[in-house]
């Protein structure tokens, strides 16, 4: 597992961009926070008698953009880091194909192993990444479908008799 020294400035640099963008996203997102949703970032302060107040705040997306752009990309940092640490562990491990055409004993274990295993390794790595997708495209319906919540109405077509009783009945358009 011994890694080039160039290697070793790579991941450092991985694990860097890891914590700064994390703590970036972090901090943005808690000051966002403070402000009661309202950005900061770009906005304009203005000072009433000893305090400040922010007057003109950026569009809220400004907030959410970097936010979950420096999120992500500390998320990709981190695989990385992650990947290269699997790869320079799993380095020194050659000649496992070879090894399945080897008779073991007793006759018959291990058959295919190499091979069953490798397929185990493949179907793992892309059962995550659909898993990624999915988890992606529920949080991106659940934000479309969110709407602001309506209260019932009389003329609405879910009013039904168990409402009249709560609320009174409903009064016809005639």
């Amino acid at each position: 597992m011994a890694l080039a020294w160039l290697q070793r400035v790579e991941l450092a640099f991985f694990a860097t961009a890891f914590l700064c963008g994390a703590v970036a996203a972090a901090a943005l997102t808690r000051t966002q926070g403070s402000f009661s949703g309202s950005c900061p970032l770009y906005g304009v302060a203005v000072l009433n008698g000893s305090s400040l107040v922010l007057s003109q705040p950026s569009a809220p997306s400004l907030c959410y953009f970097v936010a979950g752009a420096s999120g992500l990309l500390a998320l990709y940092c981190l695989l990385l880091l992650l990947f290269w640490v699997y790869t320079s562990c799993i380095e020194d491990s050659h000649s496992c194909s070879d090894a399945q055409k080897t008779p073991w004993i007793p006759p018959g274990t291990a058959v295919q192993f190499y091979s069953n295993l490798h397929n185990a390794e493949t179907s793992s790595w892309v059962t995550l990444v659909l898993w990624c997708v999915v988890l992606v495209l529920q949080v991106v319906q659940w934000k479309s479908e969110a709407a602001p919540y309506q209260p019932l109405q009389k003329g609405d077509p879910e009013w039904s008799s168990e409402t009249d009783a709560l609320v009174g009945p409903r009064l016809s358009h005639s």
